[in-house]
């Protein structure tokens, strides 16, 4: 794998789906206003750290966008550049990713479930099949 490479294998079904999503937005970010046609280090590590709070959502699979999410998990720093690169990247969506795009809307469209269980999360589920 090269530095800017990062394993998915550790995300479980949907979470694994909204992972490629976020990674694709990330991309065309990028490409678009730091002209590389790899990650640059910045944009690295964000998906790095976004992968990391995914992993540790306490809602796991059934976890709502984040925009609809009561917990907020991101600092501050984070959730800015998520923003920024959500607000740019999403309307490209449609045209160079189209079945991601669709998804994450319908996605936005379910309703937040309510409190999650213990030990739900990714990371959680994870670790105990590594048991």
């Amino acid at each position: 794998m090269s530095d800017h490479e990062i394993d998915t294998s550790i995300l479980i079904g949907s979470l694994r789906a909204e992972y490629k999503t976020l990674e694709a937005m990330v991309k065309i970010y990028c490409k678009d206003h730091h002209g590389t046609r790899a990650l640059c280090d910045e944009c690295a590590d964000f998906l790095h750290y976004a992968l990391t709070k995914l992993d540790r959502c306490p809602y796991g699979e059934e976890k709502p966008t984040c925009k609809l999410c009561p917990i907020h998990c991101y600092k501050a720093e984070y959730k800015e550049r998520s923003r920024i690169i959500m607000r740019y990247s999403g309307p490209k969506m449609l045209l160079r990713h189209p079945i991601l795009a669709i998804r994450h809307l319908i996605a936005g469209k379910k309703p937040v479930p309510a409190k999650p269980a213990p030990n739900a999360s990714n990371r959680h589920k994870r670790k105990s099949l590594n048991r």
